[in-house]
């Protein structure tokens, strides 16, 4: 997969794609199931299949100092991307100037004239331009006009109704549900970060752990998880070449005074080397309990002790 930020001067061999458009937060289900209808109008076309998505994220830009909500961060996001047969991953910078674009001139400066697309998939409710003026029965009428084709999607439920959307699987995560936040996105939530040097309490209560910021990804409910921590082997490929159990902490320690913003420490199973340093990504499976504060070391030690216990029950079951 090849990934463009820039659209002026493209090769011929970048042009001419059957392009899916969206800000594609978490490539949920929903949205793979988008790109299968892509992928498909590719292949009759004998096209490239390409992604065209905004980074940052448009709610950054008109929403800032609002909680941290997303579910992939940009390189995450070209990862999994890279996972689906992608040939071409266009990240436009989504900048005041770029909000400030008509719908008209969107479509024109970055569809035609840009990228050249033959064909675009969006969803049903697809808005863009200035004022979200644009919909798909603009798409619609400039395509025809511009010679490029235009299929949107109705909404993917999953069998119980619930729409597969970037929304529904933050609801879960800040409710503590990281299997159904499995369901939707069709792989566990993880957090992808470098491993930094913490306090080392954990290492005094024979409890060591490694410490991963969450940078700007969404908060999930605070407290105590079954997770994997994967280690990537090269920090210029998310590939990870090992994955170990464990059980992990996500909130700000009140035990220990708390923390100004929420960490994730993780309790790695039968594993001691040092991984300062090491980027890894750590996949959450199951909410084990809130975080809460011990009125003593002993306490946190026992507990901790029976949380082990139930993460090893709950990933032997995965």
């Amino acid at each position: 997969m090849r990934v463009f930020r820039s659209f002026d001067n493209l090769g011929n061999d970048a042009r001419g794609a059957v392009v899916a458009i969206g800000n594609f937060d978490g490539l949920h289900l929903g949205h793979q199931t988008l790109l299968d209808h892509a992928r498909k109008i590719a292949r009759d076309l004998n096209a490239p299949l390409g992604i065209l998505t905004f980074e940052p994220h448009p709610r950054m830009l008109f929403r800032a100092g609002e909680p941290e909500f997303r579910l992939t961060s940009a390189d995450d996001r070209i990862t999994a991307a890279s996972d689906l047969d992608i040939d071409l991953f266009f990240e436009a910078e989504f900048n005041r100037d770029f909000a400030a674009m008509s719908a008209e001139e969107f479509i024109e400066r970055i569809l035609v004239n840009g990228l050249g697309v033959c064909h675009v998939v969006v969803g049903w409710d697809f808005c863009f331009g200035k004022g979200r003026a644009g919909n798909v029965d603009l798409l619609r009428e400039i395509g025809e006009k511009s010679g490029f084709g235009v299929t949107a999607i109705e909404a993917v439920t999953h069998d119980n109704g619930i729409i597969y959307s970037s929304t529904a699987i933050r609801q879960a995560l800040r409710e503590g549900r990281p299997q159904d936040a499995t369901h939707l996105l069709g792989r566990p939530w993880e957090v992808a970060g470098v491993v930094i040097k913490g306090d080392q309490r954990g290492r005094t209560i024979g409890f060591p752990t490694a410490n991963v910021a969450l940078g700007n990804h969404l908060r999930p409910k605070f407290g105590v998880y079954a997770v994997e921590l994967g280690l990537i082997s090269d920090e210029n490929d998310e590939t990870v070449e090992r994955w170990i159990d464990g059980v992990a902490n996500i909130g700000v320690r009140p035990s220990f005074g708390g923390d100004a913003d929420a960490g994730l420490e993780a309790h790695l199973f039968d594993f001691d080397q040092d991984i300062y340093g090491r980027r890894v990504r750590v996949r959450l499976h199951g909410f084990i309990r809130g975080e809460q504060k011990f009125d003593g070391l002993d306490a946190l030690k026992a507990q901790i002790a029976a949380d082990v216990i139930a993460a090893k029950e709950i990933l032997g079951k995965i």
